[in-house]
């Protein structure tokens, strides 16, 4: 049987191979990882759905697959007769490319001068191209055939150059086969490459090194917003030197307990009762329909530094929390996520991004929000300054805030009045929130 890979979560169309637990010739029992794979910066193993020998394995190490693609075949026979008992891998052979997504030149494909429409994208299992919803939108937007379009990336993935260069052979062919389109003899026209390899090694010593899976999920996730959602950026400080006394009177009580106290514990309070205020910085812009998805739940995620770059946690209901079960939850969340032991489902379904630098210096900086999200709080560093205090001048600790939000969504009226309201949640923080029940 072909074991293929199966939808993982709800929004989830494809995943980077990061190793393969099994060798061919190998015995598997039912339920036995045999590849780890990562999906949307997350690391989690695909199970075997049944007990038997390994025949062949189609993936390999670093290789993007689609859902529906083939990952490996199990002979389920001996494994039946056996018990099921894992048996020594034999040597393993050089994996081979998936069987089901490999591009093949359509026979009734009209060639053309330009190559734009020899290629098609062809899969056994009838899985389309893998690409981003971004790129898929603006492909249906412009009536292009995904399948036309050879994707550059790990898997056949086809990136934003990749569709922009079909679309710059489109238009020379189109130029070509206008009334007198001429061309120079013997030359067809070449298109420029979307981008070009410099030989940086020219001017002194290099070294190379390859994009982690992680690495290039952020990269990619982040190119699609910043070229898909019109953002602006609201500034803003606040001063939280009341806020800091209360925690340190407060936080010797909570350590008794096993919690610690963080800004980005009350941050979750504050933010919780300002999107309920707020509902329209907590929602979603459903473009297919032109619809605002006003959601009645609020799942804020903290952006979270690890070794491998930076992923995303959500926490649930922090509207419904106090500040004790936040700071716990926060904490275990955070420490899963640096460990990558965070699951699929632990990274998705957020409402709001908190992103806060302060930890390592940072001061003002401009998030990038996280589609399909419409708004991020970037938070720096709180630092001592001097300021003017009932005509006085006199040092308070003041946290700089970035409130980046998605135009089409929300109006700088409605980030003024958002900050407005984060800043006098921590300004006036109630020592009544920090009591342990």
């Amino acid at each position: 049987m072909d074991v293929k890979l199966p939808q993982l979560a709800e929004g989830v169309e494809s995943g980077t191979v990061v190793s393969i637990l099994v060798a061919e010739g190998q015995e598997v029992k039912k339920d036995q990882p045999f590849m780890e794979l990562e999906t949307q910066k997350a690391v989690g193993s695909i199970p075997a759905p049944s007990a038997g020998v390994v025949t062949k394995v189609h993936v390999k190490q670093g290789m993007e697959v689609s859902v529906g693609q083939v990952l490996i075949s199990i002979d389920a026979a001996p494994a039946a007769s056996t018990g099921g008992a894992t048996a020594p891998p034999r040597a393993s052979k050089p994996a081979a490319q998936p069987a089901t997504a490999q591009p093949q030149p359509s026979s009734s494909a009209t060639t053309t001068s330009a190559g734009a429409t020899d290629y098609r994208y062809e899969s056994k299992s009838g899985v389309a191209p893998p690409a981003p919803p971004s790129i898929r939108k603006i492909a249906a937007d412009l009536g292009i055939d995904l399948t036309r379009v050879k994707g550059s990336e790990a898997g056949g993935r086809i990136n934003l150059g990749d569709l922009r260069d079909y679309v710059q052979r489109l238009q020379q062919i189109a130029l070509q086969r206008a009334p007198g389109a001429e061309q120079p003899s013997g030359q067809a026209h070449q298109t420029p490459a979307s981008s070009e390899s410099v030989d940086f090694s020219k001017w002194g010593p290099v070294h190379r090194e390859k994009m982690s899976p992680l690495r290039r999920t952020v990269s990619r996730r982040m190119v699609e917003s910043w070229t898909t959602i019109p953002k602006i950026n609201q500034f803003a400080d606040a001063d939280i030197s009341n806020l800091l006394a209360l925690r340190k009177k407060n936080a010797p009580g909570y350590e008794k307990q096993g919690v610690h106290l963080t800004l980005t514990a009350f941050l979750l309070v504050v933010l919780g009762r300002t999107l309920k205020k707020h509902p329209r910085a907590n929602s979603s812009l459903d473009e297919s329909t032109m619809e605002i998805v006003y959601k009645n739940y609020c799942h804020i995620g903290v952006a979270v530094d690890t070794e491998g770059g930076l992923i995303v946690p959500i926490l649930r209901d922090v509207d419904r929390k106090n500040l004790a079960q936040l700071s716990q939850e926060l904490h275990a969340i955070t420490e899963r996520t640096r460990q990558r032991k965070i699951s699929i489902e632990e990274l998705q379904g957020g409402t709001f991004t908190i992103s806060n630098q302060g930890s390592i210096g940072g001061s003002h900086f401009t998030p990038i929000i996280y589609a399909p999200q419409v708004a991020i709080l970037g938070v720096g560093q709180g630092q001592p300054k001097p300021v003017a205090i009932d005509g006085k001048i006199g040092v308070r600790t003041i946290l700089p805030l970035c409130l980046a939000y998605d135009h089409r969504v929300l109006d700088g009226a409605d980030a003024v009045r958002f900050l407005k309201d984060v800043i006098s949640g921590l300004e006036n923080f109630s020592e009544a929130d920090l009591q342990l029940k």
